[in-house]
């Protein structure tokens, strides 16, 4: 494993966070927040290649709606993205052609987000509103998607990170890892907030300078 100097691949200030890269390497999916459009997706164009090294181009906005769009994923032959949403009044998972323009189509049914392309079968997972791990089967034709109803692929809840991915698909789409929650952490009620005070004099209180 080569590991290159670190570069930076935009210049925006308003908190851009990576989510995908097209399989061709020379397109990276990223959303970003906007005070007037909340998150949008854009897509940042690269030429060139390992040897060479990658230039990045001038982004382009791929969904900048009036709600949120978050989460945008590559299919692997790099034809849709997958995203959600909450166009609805909640977070739903749709597919959209690359680069478009084109139809869009719905494909969780009763709450989604975090979309993942099987890349050994045609389906499209995702986690339901109440942490589960969904599956939907689609066909493709044309420049036409349709998705299947979706279906409950692991029961157990998936314990939700801010900023972390909490699971991923194994390439033989059959197996996943999860950060999956505990039996409290599931049925635990998130109605509280807890505030930390001196957090730095308490923080030096348990681990003195000088403590080995």
């Amino acid at each position: 494993m080569r590991t290159g100097e670190a570069e930076r691949l935009t210049e925006s200030k308003s908190l851009p966070y990576p989510t995908s890269w097209h399989p061709s390497g020379t397109f990276l999916a990223f959303q970003e927040t906007n005070p007037q459009t909340s998150s949008d997706i854009l897509i940042l164009p690269l030429t060139g290649d390992e040897d060479s090294g990658w230039k990045p181009g001038n982004p382009t906005v791929f969904l900048n709606g009036p709600f949120g769009e978050y989460e945008a994923y590559f299919s692997p032959d790099g034809l849709w993205l997958a995203y959600a949403s909450n166009e609805s009044g909640r977070f739903e998972v749709y597919v959209r052609p690359f680069p478009g323009p084109g139809g869009k189509w719905q494909v969780s049914t009763a709450g989604g987000r975090l979309p993942t392309w099987s890349r050994s079968r045609r389906e499209l997972f995702y986690r339901s509103e109440d942490g589960r791990i969904m599956v939907a089967a689609y066909t493709v034709e044309g420049d036409s998607f349709r998705a299947e109803k979706p279906r409950v692929w692991s029961p157990g809840p998936l314990l939700e990170r801010l900023g972390a991915q909490p699971y991923d698909l194994h390439p033989d789409g059959e197996r996943v890892a999860v950060l999956k929650a505990s039996e409290d952490e599931a049925g635990a009620r998130r109605d509280k907030v807890v505030f930390i005070q001196n957090f730095f004099d308490e923080l030096r209180r348990l681990a003195p300078v000088g403590r080995r």
